[in-house]
């Protein structure tokens, strides 16, 4: 199926029920208006010349209209260019730049930024604002505009992901119609969750929390579209609209969990609470699964191979909590879903076998076919074999479970978000006071990995390490910026070469996985 086929399918299913839904409960469109809409953004774009293959930006926190937003693009024939509105605007702009966006639909409160990355990258189109006093009711095709069905292209890219760059350009994934039908089907095989389901989508639709909006339309079922993850609207909300399904990073179910009120309300709705993005802290799911319930559900994957290349399964995960022979499984990223086959190959390209460590590697129509126009890059994932290389290192135990065990290069994953150290590294440089220094991911309760920078301080500069860290947030935004600064020095090799491997070894000493 296409993406605008789970749209069409869940207004024929039930055009009146309430689709996209307020957090108060509050029903902002039905299925049938929700379709109309789309069918009016679509014909809006194509009015203003976009054409198919076309790459149309939306940059909004979690709103209603911009999830009509994507589905209007998709309608329209056009590519959803997927902007991480956590990211700075240098990180936006090379995004942008590299798939060649034609135009960006973006909430008003981000008018400043969208001016500001109109002038960096060249041919963006004006762009339309959504919410307030904005004129987007104006723009809109006239209700009765019914846009033609897109043709029939399983293949064809759907949405372009960004990954963040470690030279300052970044690399975007296609992800096709196909990977992403292929995703939803593995869900309903996997979860077994009854429908129609009322989703819960608190954290960015630029993720996968958008992607998992798509099977809840299918089935007629409705979107609670909450702005942020602030964890006494997201309990009153499960209660109050009978949640059925949620998803989150370990990161943002930490959050809930830290909240002294997160034991006094009613999750008895819930049947799906899928946690993906990052490593889970084993007594963390423990705890997760006594306060809301045998519900959890942790996968793994990537942009290039999204969200459910393994699946560990709330009856697992449940069993595990409550059997102390079973305990170790806490740590498992699951077993590998039934679309994706898993191994673990050594850096000659021998298969593995149970316990041995090294590369985890997949095989399966989710893989991407590659980054958009980058065959380099492309080139650096396949590993003998046709093997897709996630660069995670792992192992799988005698039955099939899979656990992350470390990773082949310095990319740190904090919070469910890709950080390459090199990007920090090299701001953090153009401060006076910083001689040298390196960025690493150091184990967090919170961010499973938090961006750490280790500074060499230049003698006689100050160093101010509360404005240094506001002036990374500010330039690079709130994700890549440090969490901590450590003033030290810095281990070497004998040429002088910073042996960061060894910095990060030291202070992961204690843990037993090294991500």
């Amino acid at each position: 199926m296409m993406l605008v086929d789970y749209i069409d399918r869940g207004a024929q299913m039930a055009p009146s029920a309430p689709c996209l839904v307020d957090p108060d409960g509050t029903v902002v469109l039905t299925h049938d208006e929700f379709r109309t809409l789309t069918h009016r953004i679509a014909g809006a774009l194509v009015r203003d010349g976009v054409r198919p293959g076309d790459r149309i930006g939306i940059l909004s926190t979690n709103h209603p209209l911009a999830l009509a937003g994507v589905a209007g693009i998709l309608r329209a024939g056009a590519i959803w260019t997927a902007i991480n509105v956590a990211s700075g605007a240098a990180d936006q702009a090379g995004f942008l730049a590299t798939v060649g966006c034609r135009r960006i639909i973006h909430h008003q409160d981000l008018s400043d930024r969208v001016a500001e990355l109109e002038e960096r990258v060249e041919g963006l189109d004006p762009s339309v604002g959504f919410g307030g006093d904005t004129g987007f009711a104006d723009w809109l095709a006239p209700p009765e505009f019914r846009a033609p069905d897109p043709a029939f292209e399983p293949d064809r890219i759907a949405m372009l992901l960004p990954t963040g760059g470690t030279t300052g350009r970044s690399k975007a994934v296609p992800i096709t119609n196909h990977q992403i039908h292929l995703m939803c089907l593995a869900f309903r095989i996997h979860l077994r969750a009854p429908a129609p389901s009322r989703y819960l989508c608190a954290t960015p639709m630029t993720h996968a929390a958008g992607l998992l909006c798509f099977p809840a339309l299918a089935d007629g079922g409705a979107v609670i579209v909450h702005h942020a993850v602030v964890p006494d609207r997201i309990f009153g909300s499960i209660e109050r609209n009978r949640v059925s399904a949620i998803f989150l990073p370990p990161t943002a179910l930490y959050k809930l969990l830290a909240d002294p009120h997160v034991r006094e309300h009613d999750y008895s709705s819930l049947r799906q609470f899928l946690i993906a993005g990052a490593p889970l802290a084993p007594d963390r799911l423990a705890e997760a699964v006594e306060v809301f319930g045998p519900v959890l559900t942790q996968t793994f994957g990537q942009a290039e191979a999204p969200l459910i290349c393994t699946v560990h399964e709330a009856p697992e995960i449940a069993a595990a909590v409550a059997d102390p022979a079973l305990s170790r499984r806490l740590a498992s990223c699951g077993r590998p879903s039934e679309i994706a086959r898993i191994e673990i190959m050594d850096d000659e390209g021998a298969l593995l076998g149970p316990g041995e460590s090294g590369e985890i590697v997949v095989r399966s129509e989710l893989v991407f076919a590659g980054y958009w126009q980058d065959a380099e890059a492309t080139a650096q994932t396949v590993r003998p074999g046709g093997w897709y290389g996630t660069g995670d290192v792992g192992l799988r135990d005698e039955d099939g479970f899979v656990y992350l065990v470390d990773r082949k290069k310095d990319m740190i994953i904090t919070g469910g978000f890709n950080v390459f150290p090199s990007e920090v590294e090299a701001f953090l440089h153009t401060f006076p006071a910083v001689g040298d220094c390196a960025v690493i991911g150091l184990p967090d309760p919170k961010w499973g990995e938090a961006v750490t920078a280790v500074i060499e301080a230049k003698p006689g500069f100050p160093l101010d390490e509360q404005s240094l860290i506001a002036q990374c947030k500010a330039h690079l935004g709130s994700v890549k910026a440090p969490k901590r600064i450590i003033l030290r020095d810095l281990p070497r090799s004998g040429v002088g070469k910073v042996l960061k491997r060894a910095l990060r070894d030291e202070y992961w000493a204690t843990t037993t996985r090294r991500i």
